[in-house]
């Protein structure tokens, strides 16, 4: 499932390659994978890609035509891929959306997705701002120690359920919540409530470097994600608990790394992540 990292490096790719291309025409699939704005999408033809960024685990593309600029937002959710003409997937009924350019170092950029859990949408410069409030709380890789601090404190419920809060932390997943939580050495079923300020801080510092680290090599490829060329992320081979159930643990404590099995499965260290 592509999570911060993996949008991250989705809209990176993008930028670099398509960033002051013009959009020539918009072919869509199916009517149901655009969310918000579908009467609008012709406004977008000869528009010019004027930037990109990642909000949460969504790609914002935004297009400029005669000094207005509107957005498409891409949700990747559980399968979503944005991939460039050249590297689409072998599976072609899966995609459900194809933008051509012309001026970019790519022709096209499509969006697949089998399981249609992700969603596309076309806004304004209003909607956008009420998508994000609706939607995203803090970015990880930008919050302050003082944010993130004052959102836990306030809150009663499971560590990892608190991570993978969306509305109050953005783009952290199943993947980078059981990473983060081992290497601050915190149970994911502690409460919120009963971590104290000192070890908060240790997780805060956790998130970052995780993401950051996930980043750099492209986020992980479990099983679907590729980035828009067609790489795979490298991450996975760096996990130290997720998906090493019964593995011994890296810290070398003796223990073996147990699942917890729920609607998501949480991997853990029993003796280095104590309730």
């Amino acid at each position: 499932m592509p999570e911060l990292p993996e949008a991250e490096v989705v809209a990176r790719q993008v930028r670099d390659h398509l960033v002051g291309a013009s959009l020539a025409d918009m072919w869509i699939g199916r009517a149901d994978i655009i969310r918000e704005g579908l009467p609008s999408w012709q406004w977008y033809l000869r528009s010019t890609l004027t930037a990109v960024e990642r909000r949460g685990k969504s790609v914002v593309l935004a297009f400029t035509k005669f000094e207005e600029t509107r957005f498409l937002v891409a949700e990747l959710g559980m399968t979503g891929l944005l991939l460039f003409e050249w590297a689409r997937t072998e599976y072609q009924k899966h995609t459900h959306l194809r933008l051509l350019f012309t001026g970019g170092r790519q022709p096209e950029l499509c969006y697949w997705n089998p399981r249609r859990f992700g969603r596309v949408s076309l806004l304004d410069q209003e909607g956008l701002e009420v998508y994000t409030r609706r939607r995203f709380g803090y970015d990880p890789t930008a919050m302050t120690w003082e944010q993130f601090w004052d959102i836990l404190r306030a809150r009663r419920v499971r560590l990892k359920n608190f991570l993978l809060h969306q509305q109050l932390i953005a783009g952290i997943g199943n993947i980078y919540a059981n990473e983060a939580l081992f290497r601050a050495r915190l149970h994911p079923h502690r409460g919120t409530h009963r971590v104290p300020q000192a070890r908060a801080r240790l997780l805060y510092e956790a998130i970052r470097v995780v993401l950051a680290e996930a980043i750099e090599h492209g986020g992980s490829s479990i099983r679907d994600f590729v980035a828009p060329d067609g790489t795979r992320g490298l991450y996975a081979g760096h996990h130290l608990v997720y998906g090493h159930a019964e593995e011994s643990c890296p810290m070398k404590c003796g223990a073996r790394i147990r699942a917890l099995k729920s609607e998501r499965t949480s991997f853990y260290c029993p003796r280095c992540q104590r309730v």
